[in-house]
């Protein structure tokens, strides 16, 4: 019944628009508007959002602010955290305004929102008064719904466009924070705000300087106009330096000192599925993160290949239902920096998981057998990389990050990447390797 409905009234359709902006519409009205009683953070892009909704929401918890958080990953209000179950980067109106209206209640006076384009595209956050729009970076990403990156864009724009002009608070300015190192900056940036602040590792005003990457982090300068710190960030990765500058910039916006920005950033944990190192006392590196686009994918693979001494050997899929062009991109990226490559399934929903798996490998320059395996059981693929691995080597298992389930067809498995690699560590490994 849901494809015969999705054929018969395409995402986009206007009636199906229409039908979305009425349930925001009745939901905001049900819970009596409880985003009007918080400062709300909202945080868009196509990578990073949710470890930066982590940092601001560290950083404001640091200072003494009790703060709600929502995020594809996680929910807290306060000190008090719940995993996202719901596979739903921003929820749908009715539990989002209940999550609202739960934060209001606790005595929240600052939110942060991740937003995604599907939410802004079916008018999910209708009636939530956005004072801080943060955009972190764009890139290939969705297009099966948006048709092509200029209307992802225009979509992602659109809390921008508004900002300015939407209901103000109560000595609460309207704020937006750009990273000025993305090729369509001046694209938001060009949209008003009381005040304007752009971040980035090249550019931007708040920027980060002297990076020194290790496995476990990166230290590095954190330079605003009136002021620098030195900051052991416990988080690997550059993109995660441009997250963490993201968070400090908002921090500063809302009048955070340096001090308080620096301990906050140094007392940040990894969030769960983001480069979340497994350790069961194994002599190789294993490592779960959540990269499904073509970007992320390579941003993780190229930094674990220039940090590891041994070999890099990823596990992946793509997803089904979702952007078919991204596929052979990634199979690509795969095939240029991998040791090792293991093909196997992620969320394949109604799709042909050997369909997928086929797409993929046409950017996969090797035969079955060299060095390249399609296992499209998910647990042996995982299974397959761990027995191969010796002394030094680095395991990439990507695309699911820290989500709990697979989803198969209409419906959904118990499966967690982090859960079925912690279980196949605990045993002795003793695997021949398959042949083409």
């Amino acid at each position: 019944m849901k494809d015969f409905l999705n054929n018969l009234l395409p995402h986009q359709h206007p009636l199906r628009l229409f039908y979305h902006k009425s349930l925001a519409v009745a939901a905001s009205i049900a819970y009596g508007f409880p985003a009007n009683k918080m400062t709300v953070i909202a945080v868009t892009g196509t990578k990073g959002k949710s470890t930066t909704c982590n940092i601001i929401h560290k950083i404001l918890s640091e200072s003494g602010k009790k703060a709600g958080l929502m995020t594809t990953v996680n929910f807290k209000i306060g000190d008090e955290e719940d995993t996202n179950l719901t596979n739903q980067s921003t929820l749908s109106p009715f539990p989002l305004q209940r999550m609202f209206k739960k934060m209001v209640d606790a005595g929240c006076e600052i939110v942060v929102l991740e937003v995604t384009s599907h939410a802004i595209m079916q008018s999910r956050v209708w009636g939530i008064n956005l004072d801080t729009c943060v955009f972190t970076n764009l890139s290939h990403e969705h297009l099966d719904y948006h048709g092509d990156m200029e209307n992802y864009k225009k979509t992602k724009g659109q809390i921008f466009k508004n900002l300015n002009g939407s209901q103000r608070k109560a000595g609460v300015a309207k704020i937006s924070i750009i990273n000025a190192d993305d090729p369509e900056q001046e694209y938001f940036a060009a949209f008003p705000a009381d005040q304007q602040f752009k971040f980035g590792v090249i550019n931007g005003a708040y920027n980060a300087r002297n990076l020194e990457p290790r496995p476990d982090g990166t230290k590095f300068t954190l330079k605003i106009p009136n002021g620098e710190v030195e900051v052991d960030f416990k988080i690997p990765g550059r993109m995660n330096v441009y997250n963490a500058v993201a968070a400090a910039t908002v921090a500063t916006a809302f009048h955070i000192n340096l001090e308080t920005i620096k301990k906050g950033l140094e007392n940040m944990k990894p969030v769960p599925g983001r480069i979340e190192i497994i350790d069961s006392g194994q002599p190789f590196s294993v490592v779960v993160d959540f990269a499904h686009t073509a970007d992320s994918l390579e941003q993780v693979l190229s930094m674990f290949k220039e940090i590891t001494k041994g070999r890099l050997i990823t596990v992946f899929g793509c997803t089904g239902n979702r952007d078919a062009l991204k596929r052979p991109i990634m199979g690509q990226i795969a095939d240029k920096y991998s040791d090792f490559i293991v093909l196997t399934d992620d969320d394949t929903y109604t799709e042909d998981p050997n369909s997928i798996a086929e797409m993929v490998r046409k950017g996969i320059n090797r035969k079955e057998g060299d060095r390249f395996w399609q296992v499209l059981d998910r647990a042996e693929a995982i299974r397959l990389a761990l027995s191969i691995a010796k002394e030094g080597d680095s395991v990439l298992i990507c695309g699911k990050g820290a989500q709990e389930y697979k989803y198969v067809g209409h419906g959904k498995i118990p499966f967690d990447d982090r859960k079925v690699a912690r279980e196949i560590l605990s045993r002795v490994i003793d695997v021949e390797l398959p042949t083409a």
